[in-house]
């Protein structure tokens, strides 16, 4: 852990850090769009959809509660292994799939699921032995369940786009907040003639710290880019606080290159430092982790609780919209949670390694 490291210098450009915020491939995209058939979330919908209907055709097709079970062995038998080898045609076609209109992926999406279940009935005589009579039954009811499941998923996208601009605002309201402004001012006027040198150097931060939130949030960044933007952002609380905020970061093992959506790491740093080191006069430490460990990035941060004194109650928006955001780009893959412990504030985030050459 690379304790006592300075926070007053600047390592980035301003046109780096602008460029780092251009829209990237990554970003959410308000237009009707295709579920991601490799997200454990969007899997898990679709397997207890499938189920529930499952569940309703045997409650139907049963002549009596006795024989319901026996019933949906038989249905589930049929449609299990044809639901497992079309999600996963469908996940390996990702790459096809992302660069196809919505209606061409719809029609590549139901041809797929039709030529499955074809394929178990006619080349295998059907799971349970049902011949080529049963086709047209068993077809329809894979279209209408791929169109019903398709279509709830366009409405759900739909129906999040509102809670996204939502979240946008809500997250410039938490980030830009006025106490930020005003105190990082002071503390350029307070260096203008002492150190005007340096009052640049903090005044160049505060335009690109800036530039980035009024950037749009919803493109994936990086965690290098994520981890400069912090940076800068601490060099211009260091200004007023001095040697009260100590910053120990333990990112050695940080795979800069791994996907995160924009503006994760400042807010949090924000609300560390408005918690838990303003309201003390004494030293206090920011500690920020992040690492890789299998498939998952983590990103660990930690801010003192002040003992005594001035303790300031947030209203939660921005530890609200960054779960809100996590959540919209990587669904049930990603965790993000809070806590408490030895007299330390913690914020852990787990999100899925996603390289930069993958579109989100």
């Amino acid at each position: 852990m690379n304790g006592g490291q300075s926070i007053g210098e600047n390592p980035a450009a301003s046109a780096r850090t602008e460029a780092a915020r251009e829209p990237q491939a990554g970003s959410l995209r308000s237009a009707a769009r295709l579920p991601d058939f490799r997200n454990l979330g969007v899997l898990l919908r679709i397997l207890l959809a499938v189920n529930a209907a499952s569940l309703v055709a045997a409650v139907l097709k049963s002549g009596s509660l006795r024989t319901i079970g026996e019933v949906l062995i038989e249905v589930s038998a049929l449609v299990q292994p044809v639901m497992f080898l079309t999600l996963l045609i469908l996940a390996a076609a990702r790459p096809l799939l992302d660069r196809l209109r919505y209606e061409a992926g719809v029609a590549v999406v139901l041809l797929t699921a039709m030529a499955v279940t074809a394929a178990f009935d006619l080349l295998g005589g059907g799971p349970m032995g049902a011949t080529g009579d049963a086709l047209p039954r068993h077809l329809f009811f894979t279209i209408i369940m791929a169109c019903t499941l398709l279509v709830w998923f366009d409405l759900r996208s739909r129906a999040l786009s509102p809670a996204l601009v939502e979240a946008r605002l809500q997250a410039l309201q938490a980030r830009i907040q006025p106490h930020f402004l005003f105190n990082s001012l002071n503390a350029v006027l307070s260096l203008i003639r002492a150190d005007p040198k340096r009052a640049e150097l903090v005044l160049e931060d505060l335009a690109d710290l800036f530039r980035a939130l009024m950037a749009d949030s919803r493109a994936l960044s990086t965690f290098a880019s994520e981890v400069e933007l912090a940076r800068q952002y601490l060099a211009i609380e260091a200004v007023r606080l001095g040697d009260r905020l100590q910053v120990e970061w333990d990112i050695e093992q940080m795979p800069g290159e791994a996907r995160i959506p924009a503006l994760i790491l400042q807010p949090l740093l924000e609300n560390a430092v408005y918690h838990g080191i303003e309201p003390s006069m004494a030293r206090g430490t920011v500690v920020i982790r992040i690492f890789r460990v299998g498939n998952e990035v983590h990103a660990l941060l930690s801010n003192p609780v002040p003992v005594g004194g001035e303790r300031r109650h947030g209203n939660r928006i921005a530890v609200d919209n960054i779960r809100e955001r996590l959540q919209l780009f990587f669904d049930a893959e990603a965790r993000m949670r809070t806590r408490a412990h030895d007299g330390r504030y913690e914020v852990s985030i787990r999100v899925p390694y996603t390289d930069t050459d993958r579109r989100a």
